[in-house]
């Protein structure tokens, strides 16, 4: 592996963490304040981490001038097959008593690998570093 994706993948993750935070800010905000069941505040959480992250990638980690409403498409695209999963297994595992943090970390974490994956190999491929500042 090359130095340019080494230091890409540094970036990804970064952004990622900071996107993981607010996703489990919002979540614990809305599982432990405001009671909702485990999905809806999945749901909800997760909706915020991917307009995050997705902003401060394009831009910084794989300074892309992909046609923005695209790229937004194509994760979408993603995320309608990644979201349901999730939320069903995730939804199973809370039911069956593991604890919901314990699914929320394995989730976030099966998503930061996938979604990397995703944003370098379908979204951004041939459109990388081509962002004019």
């Amino acid at each position: 592996m090359n130095k340019r994706n080494m230091w890409q993948m540094f970036k990804f993750t970064l952004f990622s963490i900071s996107a993981g935070i607010i996703q489990v800010l919002v979540f614990t905000l809305l599982n432990e304040v405001f009671k909702f069941a485990y999905w809806p505040a999945y749901l909800i959480a997760l909706i915020a981490s991917i307009v995050w992250n997705f902003t401060f990638n394009r831009r910084y980690t794989f300074r892309s001038d992909a046609n923005i409403p695209v790229a937004m498409a194509k994760l979408f695209g993603f995320y309608l097959v990644f979201t349901p999963v999730s939320t069903y297994l995730g939804h199973i595992a809370d039911a069956s008593g593991i604890n919901e943090y314990i699914v929320l970390g394995v989730t976030m974490l099966s998503n930061f690998i996938l979604e990397f994956l995703f944003c370098k190999f379908i979204i951004y491929k041939n459109k990388e570093d081509t962002l004019i500042k």
